[in-house]
């Protein structure tokens, strides 16, 4: 049978014979990244071969708001209408937590034209990379996903701490690169890569992170699209182990106060679809002028960006001096301090680590974002500033310090919208514009402690 990266109808179904499956769980991602759609028994599936969803369902915020009004409804037809959506037979994956054969599909949403949802966090993602097919270039992908496994919580009003391991006790101290840490959670991350194998999802190396029960998992590097998905599936598969260990996982992008933050690093880089080489080198093996150019793209565009990138009011607390998170748009070789890090490798591995994302970022949304950034950097032949060699957090802050200031910045930038699409803008700004409304009607320990009395 042929690899899942080319499978069509006939093939899924007889993967789903062969793994005697009878549900499927019709999945669409969101632009938060959560799940949605239906579960379907297996004949109905094969009939239909696709389901109708109404297209807000991909264009509402974390709390399940939708705007009331404004520029969202140019996009979104407030009659509430119906997206088609078309199952993609390369990501099928069995569900091997579920009690009967179950498997899920992530499908593509789809209007009543044939078209695809411009505001569909996979749509996206498949508009830039066609931009670069187009180009003749095959952008080429490697995220870094950190998260928390935090003690289970049932109250939002109390803070996060670190969940009881194997010894009988909570990590207190911080236990970067540990393997001993890390074997803490031993039956757990024996589900986790157990589950892994079972998807056939590509995860490569786990690790113990700076903080308290954070960890790391990366990938192996391949097209984004299927990374994205990849990604997608993780964070579904990490949260329901947890479950199943009493803890929970989170990739909030700073759960706890006085630890450091989640981040999502990605890798890329540009494989020529003539060569087959990596076009980020020169024959003579030195940085070629679309590396730098790629660099100058990042520098230019992620302030602009940083709204995809950081996507709540969260993942701003992540993005401060000396948390081991970027504050600035620096680049430089083998150097954590800076948010555009060139890691030392061969010609023919040449890449750029864009550290700036949260581990909270929609994986479909932030790759299509950097890829952006760096597409447009070629285009445009932007050079970047001069590397930096020095620690990055002596300079200043260059990144939006605020979701509101992040917004303002993605809606004023025209590069962005025509490479991400005008659409995709609208919707995503309004949407984030009414979480932070409803994030402002909460009232903090903070304010309760600080002002109460004193002002």
């Amino acid at each position: 049978m042929a690899s899942k990266e080319h499978f069509n109808f006939a093939e899924l179904e007889q993967w789903l014979n062969e793994n005697r499956v009878t549900e499927i769980e019709c999945l669409v991602p969101d632009l938060t990244g959560v799940a949605r759609g239906k579960i379907l028994p297996r004949q109905k599936f094969t009939e239909d071969r696709g389901m109708r969803l109404p297209e807000a369902i991909v264009g509402m915020g974390v709390t399940g708001e939708f705007p009331e009004e404004g520029p969202y409804y140019d996009v979104i037809n407030p009659t509430d209408r119906d997206m088609h959506l078309r199952p993609d037979p390369a990501t099928v994956r069995i569900v091997p937590w579920a009690t009967d054969p179950t498997a899920q599909v992530i499908h593509d949403c789809y209007d009543r034209d044939g078209k695809l949802v411009p505001f569909a966090p996979r749509s996206v993602l498949r508009r830039v990379c066609d931009l670069f097919a187009a180009e003749g270039w095959d952008p080429v992908v490697a995220p870094e996903l950190e998260f928390y496994l935090v003690a289970r919580n049932t109250d939002p009003d109390m803070p996060l701490k670190p969940p009881v391991g194997r010894s009988g006790r909570s990590e207190t101290s911080r236990q970067a690169y540990s393997i001993d840490a890390v074997n803490e959670f031993d039956p757990l991350f024996e589900d986790v890569y157990d589950y892994c194998e079972k998807m056939e999802l590509n995860v490569d190396t786990l690790i113990h992170e700076i903080g308290a029960g954070q960890m790391e998992i990366n990938f192996f590097h391949a097209h984004p699209l299927g990374l994205a998905d990849e990604v997608f599936f993780f964070k579904r598969t990490v949260r329901e182990a947890a479950l199943r260990h009493d803890m929970y996982a989170t990739f909030m992008a700073k759960p706890i106060a006085g630890e450091p933050g989640s981040a999502m690093h990605v890798h890329q880089s540009l494989v020529s679809k003539l060569t087959g080489k990596n076009i980020f080198s020169n024959e003579d093996g030195t940085a070629s002028k679309e590396f730098y150019w790629y660099i100058g793209g990042l520098q230019k565009y992620i302030p602009a960006a940083m709204a995809l990138f950081a996507p709540y009011v969260n993942s701003y607390r992540r993005l401060s001096r000396n948390t081991a998170a970027p504050i600035n748009i620096q680049w430089g070789t083998d150097n954590r301090t800076v948010g555009i890090r060139s890691p030392v490798a061969s010609p023919a591995a040449r890449r750029i680590e864009n550290r700036v994302i949260g581990a909270d970022a929609n994986p479909y949304c932030a790759l299509a974002a950097t890829l952006a950034c760096g597409y447009l950097g070629i285009k445009n032949k932007i050079e970047p500033t001069h590397e930096c060699k020095g620690d990055a957090y002596l300079g200043d802050y260059q990144l939006p310090r605020s979701l509101v200031e992040a917004l303002e910045l993605l809606r004023n930038e025209k590069d962005l919208a025509e490479v991400l699409g005008k659409d995709f803008i609208t919707v995503y700004t309004e949407v984030k514009e009414i979480e932070h409304a409803e994030f402002m009607k909460v009232i903090s320990p903070w304010e309760r402690e600080h002002l109460l009395l004193h002002v």
